[in-house]
């Protein structure tokens, strides 16, 4: 969990588990630097996962120590001043949550011992009834959460908190942040390949007119993130919820439109999650899918559209296109982004789609280009240190 300490992730984890030998990582993941560990002479928790003949485990309960990737690129708003807090707010609230303790000046999150979702189910595989299941219990009890009564600071400015029920602003702010914070605040280095691929400041008025009318509903506590690696299935087959960082206050349908937009669940199974979840979220909060059918399409377009300014960039990023190295990474690059493009081409207003060895042709010019800046710019740098 991070912490205001001048110690890196790593120095902490060591500090309080005893030593380096003891820890695992660093983890992977995109927003933090993560580390596991268990803690000395502290005793297993009642959720420690069980041998394989019914016995308890040996292995002591684990926790995780982490800390903000430096020089990270954010894509996504967040709400709550601290991920620490709000998980232990929901405590007692969302059912499958992992435990936070504090030790010392900081926090440690309790490690879910398991697999994710994603590890066990890949992209076109039926999710199983008892995970499904596990998930609509989770959209319905993060319904019944009333944020104006959550003790939470939130991080937000005034104008990133639409009135309860303004769906409209809601989403208008969303595609504010994806504007203003994503593409144009990275427009100097990344404006060229965006021209290069079709991509100019006037697709976002495109995407307005499209995803425009909604419906109002009443706001509620959502997770914004709800993908395959987010889950973790633990030995017993429970479906642990990770990674709250990205929780905000809003429209509870756009919660659903994230989790359709990232699990890519089988088209059948989509409409049974669908189904499921308006049933869920009414029962808890009536109105709470009001116009669904028709909105829930107008917020796919918004994340179609989103996705097409984060995975150029992520994409652009993986690149080394030096003399004598692998292909494979331009490859892929070109293959996600041409893939970003397509499902966001109506969304965006976009008159057609680069094919794929444009696309490369656009991302190996921009690497280069990014490449010499860098170089120019450490020269800079050392000229002015001489």
């Amino acid at each position: 969990m991070t912490s205001e300490s001048t110690l890196s992730a790593r120095e902490r984890a060591a500090q309080v588990s005893g030593g380096e030998r003891a820890l695992v990582g660093p983890l992977k993941g995109y927003h933090h630097e993560t580390y596991v560990f268990p803690l000395p002479d502290r005793p297993e928790g009642p959720d420690a996962p069980e041998g394989g003949d019914g016995s308890a485990a040996a292995k002591p309960t684990r926790w995780k120590c982490r800390e903000p990737r430096k020089n990270l690129l954010w894509f996504d708003r967040r709400c709550f001043s601290s991920e620490e807090d709000l998980v232990k707010a929901l405590t007692g609230h969302i059912s499958r949550i992992p435990e936070v303790i504090d030790f010392g000046d900081f926090g440690l999150q309790k490690f879910i011992e398991g697999r994710t979702l994603g590890s066990r189910h890949a992209f076109g595989d039926v999710i199983p009834e008892r995970l499904i299941g596990q998930i609509v219990e989770l959209f319905e009890e993060l319904t019944a959460v009333d944020p104006e009564k959550l003790s939470v600071a939130r991080r937000c400015v005034a104008k990133d908190r639409p009135a309860d029920g303004d769906t409209a602003g809601f989403l208008e702010r969303l595609i504010c942040f994806t504007e203003e914070q994503v593409y144009l605040r990275n427009a100097p280095r990344f404006g060229g390949l965006f021209r290069a691929l079709g991509i100019d400041a006037q697709c976002f008025g495109t995407l307005r007119r499209n995803v425009s009318g909604l419906t109002s509903r009443p706001f509620g506590l959502l997770h914004g993130d709800l993908h395959r690696e987010n889950f973790i299935v633990d030995p017993d087959g429970r479906l642990w919820v990770i990674d709250w960082e990205l929780a905000m206050v809003g429209d509870p349908l756009y919660d659903l439109a994230t989790h359709l937009y990232l699990m890519r669940y089988r088209p059948e199974q989509a409409e049974d999650v669908k189904r499921r979840w308006r049933a869920a979220v009414e029962m808890v909060r009536p109105g709470s899918s009001e116009g669904w059918q028709e909105d829930l399409p107008r917020l796919l377009a918004y994340k179609r559209a989103q996705s097409v300014f984060t995975d150029v960039i992520r994409a652009a990023l993986t690149l080394d296109t030096r003399p004598g190295l692998s292909w494979w990474p331009l490859l892929h690059a070109g293959h996600k982004v041409q893939g970003v493009l397509g499902r966001a081409q109506e969304a965006l207003g976009l008159p057609e789609v680069p094919g794929h060895w444009q696309i490369m042709d656009a991302l190996r010019t921009w690497s280069r280009r990014d490449a010499e800046r860098e170089r120019r710019a450490r020269a800079k740098r050392a000229d002015t240190r001489v």
